[in-house]
């Protein structure tokens, strides 16, 4: 069963408001267009917890089996951030770094993913309806863009479990806060 956020997506394409400004947009959704009502930003699901690592302050930890990212805030203390993570098949490891932040992205859905999901349009506009929320911090490897995303969600509830295509999803409210902390060319360590 497809997200909610990309139900709303497609509800969107299907008004044909794909394209259209958030100002736009958000005029349409109160003018009665059928379009849900616009998003929470969700709750923030961020701890201060103690944290053995190695890893220096400002690097982020992402434990895939317990659905968490860690910043490195000090020597055994991290904040930790609930996630989502890649569903099967579409797990990944390694170490990258943040080659970029931006405040309301707009999302491109890379070329396989709109192989398998051919109904998902080309680009979808920043804004609340938008699958990669308020934020995103774009990861790369050696330079090169991963087409990976730590990034919010427009659906609260969509975090928690094993459900994107590899990216790591986080309540909008979390992913704010956590964009603030982080800089460009932080590591990144997926476990």
């Amino acid at each position: 069963m497809p997200s909610a956020s990309l139900r709303i997506v497609g509800r969107l394409a299907a008004a044909g408001l794909i394209g259209i400004a958030l100002a736009s947009a958000c005029d349409v959704a109160m003018a009665g267009s059928g379009l849900p009502p616009l998003p929470a930003m969700g709750p923030s699901l961020r701890k201060a917890v103690a944290f053995e690592t190695g890893e220096q302050p400002g690097t982020i930890v992402i434990r895939k089996n317990e659905k968490a990212l860690y910043l490195v805030t000090a020597a055994g203390h991290a904040l930790r951030y609930q996630i989502s993570v890649g569903r099967d098949g579409f797990g990944w490891t390694g170490t990258v770094k943040i080659a970029s932040k931006t405040e309301w992205p707009e999302w491109r859905p890379p070329r396989e993913m709109r192989a398998r999901r051919p109904e998902l349009p080309a680009m979808v506009p920043a804004g609340p309806y938008n699958p990669l929320g308020a934020r995103a911090l774009y990861l790369s490897r050696d330079g090169r863009d991963t087409l990976y995303r730590i990034h919010g969600t427009n659906d609260p509830k969509g975090v928690g479990f094993d459900g994107t295509s590899g990216c790591f999803r986080l309540t909008n409210t979390d992913v704010i806060d956590l964009f603030k902390r982080v800089a460009v060319g932080a590591k990144v360590v997926v476990e």
